[in-house]
C-alpha cells in the first residue's frame, strides 16, 4: 500500500523507467518497419532522445538514492504489443506507416500524461532539481508527437491516394469486365 505521495512518486518513476527502457528496444523495430524515410529518421532520432530520457530518470533515482528497477510498466507493454501487431500486418507501405504512426502517437500520449503527472508530483514534493529534468522530457515527448502529426498528414494523404487509385483501377476493371460480357 502506498503510504505517501513520495512513495507514489518513486513507484511512478519506476513505472516510467520501465516504459522508457521498453521503448529503447522497440523504436529501432518501428524505424525498420517504416517505409517513409522521414518517419524512419524520426524514430531513429527518438531512440537517441529516449536513451537521454532514461539517463535523466537514472539521475533522479540517484538523487533519491533509489534503484530504478523493480516495476514493469504494463501499460507500455500493452502499447508495444499493439505496435508489434501493426508492424506484422500486410498493409500497403503508406497504410502501414499510417498505422505505425497511430501506434507511436498512443505511446507519446501515454508518456506525456506520465511525465506531466510526475512533474507535478516533483513540484508538490519540493524536488526542485527533478522538475526541469521531467519538464525537458515532457517537452521532448510533446515535440515528438507534433512531429509524428506532421509526418502523418503526408503519409495519410499518400495512403488515401493509394486507396483512391486502387478503387479507380478496380472500377475500370469492372467496367471492362461488363463490356466484355
Amino acid at each position: 500500500m502506498q503510504e505517501s505521495l513520495r512513495e507514489l512518486y518513486i513507484n511512478e518513476l519506476k513505472d516510467l523507467y520501465s516504459a522508457e527502457t521498453q521503448m529503447v528496444k522497440t523504436l529501432p523495430k518501428m524505424a525498420k518497419a517504416a517505409s517513409s524515410n522521414e518517419l524512419r529518421q524520426a524514430f531513429e532520432e527518438h531512440v537517441r532522445q529516449t536513451s537521454e530520457q532514461v539517463s535523466r530518470l537514472e539521475q533522479i533515482f540517484e538523487q533519491l538514492d533509489e534503484k530504478p528497477t523493480g516495476k514493469k510498466c504494463l501499460g507500455m507493454e500493452g502499447l508495444v504489443k499493439e505496435g508489434a501487431e501493426v508492424m506484422k500486418e500486410d498493409y500497403e507501405d503508406s497504410v502501414k506507416d499510417a498505422a505505425i504512426i497511430g501506434a507511436a502517437q498512443r505511446v507519446e500520449h501515454y508518456e506525456i500524461a506520465a511525465y506531466g503527472t510526475l512533474r507535478t508530483f516533483a513540484e508538490i514534493l519540493g524536488e526542485d532539481e527533478h522538475v526541469p529534468l521531467l519538464e525537458q522530457t515532457l517537452n521532448e515527448e510533446k515535440e515528438a508527437d507534433q512531429k509524428l502529426t506532421r509526418i502523418a498528414e503526408e503519409v495519410n494523404a499518400s495512403a488515401e491516394e493509394g486507396e483512391t487509385t486502387t478503387s479507380a483501377r478496380e472500377e475500370t476493371s469492372r467496367m471492362r469486365t461488363r463490356r466484355a460480357a
